[in-house]
C-alpha cells in the first residue's frame, strides 16, 4: 500500500491524476450545489418557528460541516508529511487551507445573519462561535506559517506541526452544545427533526460543498506542483507544449 502511495505522490503522476478529475468533479458540484440552492431557497416550505430565515442554513450548515472536515484532511495530511516525509502532503495541506478559511468564514457570516433575527445580535461570545472563530484564525496561520519560510520543507513542516496542535478545536466545537450553556442550537438529527422536503436539498448543498471543496483543493495542488516543481523537464515540457497551442 504504501508503495502505491509513494507511487501516487510524485508530482507529474499526482499533477496528471488532479488534472483528470477535476472537471468531472466541477460539473458534480455545480450541479449539486445548483439543485440544492434552488430547491432549498426557492422551493421548500416556511418553517413552523423560525419562518423563511431558517433557509439560511442552506449555506451555513454545509460550510461548518466542511470547515472542520477540511482541517481534519489537513491534520491527516500534515501527519502523513511529518511521519513519513511525504513533500506532496505538504502541498496538499497548502492547498486545503484557503479553501477552509473560505468555508469557515462562510460558516461565521451565516451564523451571524441567522442569528441576528433568532437571537436578537449578530455576534455574542457563544462557545461554538468562539471556537469556530479560533478555527479560522487557525487556517490563517497555518497559510501564514506556510509562506514565511523561503525553504519549502521548512515551510511545510512549520505549517503541519500547528495543523496537529490545532486538532485539539475540532472536538471543542462539536461539543461546545453539550459542554457548555450556550445560546447555539444544539446537533440534530436530520433523519428524525427535519421534515423530508427540508431534508433532501440540504444534503444536496452538503455534498456539494464538498464537491466543491475537493475540486479546489485538486486546482490549487496542480498550481502549487507546478510552482515547486517549475525547473523540472517535465514542466518545462508541459510550459513549451502550451506555448505551441
Amino acid at each position: 500500500m504504501w508503495k502505491a502511495l509513494h507511487q501516487l505522490a510524485k508530482p507529474e503522476r499526482l499533477y496528471q491524476l488532479c488534472g483528470k478529475f477535476v472537471p468531472w468533479l466541477a460539473v458534480l458540484s455545480a450541479i449539486t450545489l445548483i439543485a440544492g440552492c434552488v430547491w432549498g431557497f426557492v422551493y421548500a416550505p416556511a418553517d413552523y418557528q423560525q419562518g423563511q430565515s431558517y433557509r439560511i442554513m442552506y449555506l451555513h450548515v454545509p460550510a461548518a460541516i466542511w470547515s472542520m472536515g477540511i482541517y481534519g484532511s489537513m491534520a491527516v495530511a500534515a501527519f502523513i508529511g511529518l511521519v513519513w516525509q511525504m513533500k506532496m502532503s505538504d502541498l496538499a495541506v497548502a492547498a486545503m487551507a484557503p479553501v477552509g478559511a473560505v468555508f469557515t468564514f462562510i460558516a461565521l457570516v451565516t451564523g451571524s445573519a441567522w442569528g441576528k433575527p433568532m437571537w436578537g445580535t449578530w455576534w455574542i461570545w457563544d462557545a461554538r462561535l468562539t471556537s469556530e472563530l479560533v478555527l479560522l484564525f487557525l487556517y490563517i496561520g497555518v497559510i501564514a506559517l506556510y509562506n514565511a519560510f523561503d525553504d519549502r520543507r521548512l515551510a511545510g513542516r512549520a505549517a503541519g506541526i500547528l495543523v496537529l496542535v490545532g486538532v485539539v478545536n475540532l472536538p471543542i466545537i462539536h461539543y461546545s452544545v453539550e459542554w457548555w450553556n450556550t445560546l447555539h442550537q444544539g446537533s440534530t438529527n436530520m433523519q428524525q427533526t427535519i421534515d423530508p422536503s427540508m431534508r433532501t436539498p440540504l444534503r444536496l448543498t452538503i455534498i456539494g460543498f464538498l464537491l466543491l471543496f475537493i475540486t479546489l483543493t485538486l486546482m490549487r495542488l496542480r498550481n502549487l506542483i507546478l510552482l515547486q516543481e517549475r525547473r523540472r523537464p517535465w514542466v518545462l515540457a508541459l510550459a513549451n507544449k502550451g506555448r505551441s497551442l
